[in-house]
């Protein structure tokens, strides 16, 4: 069996970081109802590959909300914790080779750090949502849950765009805030020139 694991919200400033693991036996299904990179599919086409890929494979999906995140990056970078993450979800799936999206510069010392980490074959490839339909399922999934997600706290909260700072609509509702809530990590720089109230960084 066959792993594939990416993530969804890496350099967002509001709402979780998503790490989502999907495995099964032959890639080809997959291959047939056009899987690829989550970023070049429409939020309707996603949802719609993502029931069908939860038909044919085993799905594992860890979520990390903003305020968690900012803890943990206490002590420890995001990628270590994007490691950290694949490691927890191809210990759960049991394949017998993990294909993963490397956030590291170096893909194949994550890939060595990962095999000491679960016992398990890993290929670490940048880009590897592009190349294998099996990673390409993975990113369709985390990016999905991290919707949903997203669309939970914009009912609750406002709509404060898709999250990421490069998204004009997020900036505008981080300067609108009398204070910095917990759905908003505190750790990213965006968040911190706010903090300092330097509105000059943002324009």
């Amino acid at each position: 069996m066959k792993a594939g694991i990416d993530e969804a919200g890496k350099g967002c400033v509001i709402g979780p970081l998503v790490v989502a693991g999907v495995a099964c036996e032959s890639e080809d299904y997959l291959r047939s109802i056009g899987v690829k990179d989550s970023k070049k599919l429409s939020q309707k086409k996603r949802e719609e590959l993502a029931e069908k890929i939860r038909r044919v494979a085993r799905i594992e999906v860890i979520k990390i909300p903003a305020d968690e995140l900012d803890e943990m990056m206490e002590c420890r970078t995001i990628n270590e914790i994007l490691k950290e993450s694949y490691s927890e979800i191809i210990k759960r799936l049991k394949p017998e080779i993990a294909l993963v999206d490397s956030p590291d510069v170096k893909p194949e010392r994550l890939a060595s750090q990962l095999r000491e980490m679960t016992g398990v074959e890993v290929v670490a490839e940048h880009k590897a949502d592009e190349k294998f339909p099996i990673v390409s399922s993975a990113s369709i999934i985390a990016k999905v849950e991290r919707d949903k997600e997203v669309e939970i706290l914009r009912r609750k909260y406002g709509d404060f765009g898709s999250g990421y700072a490069s998204d004009p609509k997020t900036i505008a509702y981080l300067k609108q805030l009398k204070e910095i809530p917990p759905f908003v990590r505190r750790k990213w720089k965006t968040v911190e020139r706010l903090s300092q109230k330097s509105i000059e960084d943002f324009e």
